[in-house]
């Protein structure tokens, strides 16, 4: 019987795509004086290339944009302005509020677990409007583990006070969290995402809103 649902944030429960977008596009325009030198939508292409997906910090993503776009401003200011702001254009996938309101209603204990760096996330699962809906939150920075590592989800299943099987995983990677969790003995979600094709997960989910149907099998 599952009793805790946990999940992974970027791509998961925050719509990462659109709001690296909203970001960036936006960035430029608050920074437009220092950067009109450039073409925006190279400016944005650019950055998200460098980016991919999350997985390349942005200190080197800024250092290396001000080298090639001869940028006045360093790529600390950059990174500064990254940090302060892109908690103000996070934007959750569709029915993610409905889906935490369901769950906790129904009882279960809910976790999050994600690579990053500690206050920068929880900056923006404050700005989701989520953090009260969880009961553990596990940031990889502040744990000094990060996923795929085993480690990380048997704190969060401590924290929580339940067992591997009585446990749900959703993630958007193959490895770091389908395949971590699985090996965990935990139940594994894979949320689509187009960076993949072929994820061998327990189930394949398009929307959050399916989550709770599948409990119900469960």
């Amino acid at each position: 019987m599952i009793k805790a649902v946990i999940f992974d944030l970027d791509g998961t429960l925050l719509n990462r795509d659109r709001s690296v977008r909203l970001f960036i596009d936006q960035q430029y325009e608050r920074l437009k004086p220092h950067l009109s030198h450039i073409l925006k939508e190279m400016y944005v292409h650019r950055f998200i290339e460098l980016d991919n997906g999350g997985y390349v910090w942005k200190d080197t993503v800024y250092k290396q944009m001000v080298e090639e776009f001869s940028i006045e401003l360093s790529p600390e200011a950059l990174l500064e302005d990254y940090l302060q702001q892109f908690k103000h254009h996070c934007v959750p996938f569709e029915k993610l509020h409905l889906m935490l309101h369901n769950l906790k209603k129904q009882g279960f204990k809910l976790g999050i677990i994600t690579n990053g760096y500690g206050q920068f996330q929880l900056d923006n699962i404050r700005a989701l409007g989520i953090e009260d809906h969880f009961d553990v939150i596990l940031i990889s920075e502040w744990e000094g583990i990060k996923k795929p590592n085993a480690e990380i989800f048997h704190r969060a299943l401590s924290k929580l006070g339940v067992s591997a099987n009585e446990s749900m995983y959703i993630g958007d990677h193959p490895f770091n969290d389908v395949e971590a969790a699985k090996k965990v003995g935990m139940v594994a979600i894979w949320k689509r995402n187009d960076g993949w094709q072929s994820v061998e997960a327990d189930y394949i989910i398009d929307h959050l809103i399916e989550i709770p149907d599948i409990l119900k099998v469960l």
